[in-house]
C-alpha cells in the first residue's frame, strides 16, 4: 500500500493528535506533561497555515502515520533564515521508512521557501531520533544538560543541525 506525503488540513487533525498525545505521555520526545485538546492541536494548525509553515502528513487508506512541521527556532530578526523541524511517526509505524518520507519533504520544502538552516531539538537519550537525523547529515551542535524535566527525571536536550543551502 502506498504512502501518501500530503498538507495537513483540519481533515487529519484527530491522527495528528493521536500522535502527538501519545509522544506526550509516554516519550520523552515532547516535554510537555498534558496531553493537548482538540480545539488547541486546532488553533496550532491554523496558526502554521496562517504564518505560512508547512505541515505535512504521512497517510495511507486515510490513516495518519505521521506528522512533521517546522517553524520559528527564535522569534529574533537575525533567525529568520533558521527553522526548527518536528517529525512523529505513530506508535507502532516506526521503522517502515515514513519518517524519511516526512523528513526528506521537509527538507525540501524548507529548500524551497530558501531556510538556510533546519534544526531539531531532540532528548539526548533518544538514541533512534539521532540515528535517523544523521542519515539525513544532521550533525550534533552542543547539548543543554539537566534543561528538561520529565518522568521525574531530568533530562539533556540536543541540538542537531542540517546546513540547507
Amino acid at each position: 500500500m502506498e504512502i501518501n506525503i500530503l498538507p495537513a488540513t483540519l481533515h487529519h487533525l484527530t491522527g495528528i493528535l493521536n500522535i502527538v498525545n501519545h509522544a506526550i505521555t509516554h516519550t520523552t520526545a515532547v516535554y510537555d506533561y498534558n496531553e493537548r485538546s482538540y480545539a488547541e492541536m486546532e488553533t496550532w494548525l491554523l496558526d502554521k497555515l496562517a504564518a505560512n509553515w508547512p505541515v505535512i502528513v504521512a497517510e495511507q487508506n486515510g490513516e495518519v502515520l505521521g506528522y512533521a512541521s517546522y517553524g520559528t527556532f527564535r522569534f529574533k530578526e537575525g533567525f529568520k533564515y533558521t527553522v526548527e523541524h518536528s517529525v512523529y511517526v505513530k506508535d507502532g509505524q516506526t521503522g517502515k521508512g515514513i519518517g524519511n518520507l516526512l523528513m526528506a519533504e521537509l527538507i525540501n520544502l524548507a529548500k524551497t521557501q530558501n531556510y538556510h538552516t533546519m534544526i531539531g531539538c531532540i532528548d539526548a537519550s533518544n538514541n533512534g531520533s539521532i540515528a535517523f537525523h544523521k542519515k539525513f547529515g544532521f550533525t550534533e551542535n552542543g547539548i543543554l544538560k539537566e534543561s528538561g524535566y520529565k518522568f521525574n527525571r531530568w533530562l539533556d536536550l540536543l541540538f542537531m543541525q542540517l546546513i540547507l543551502r
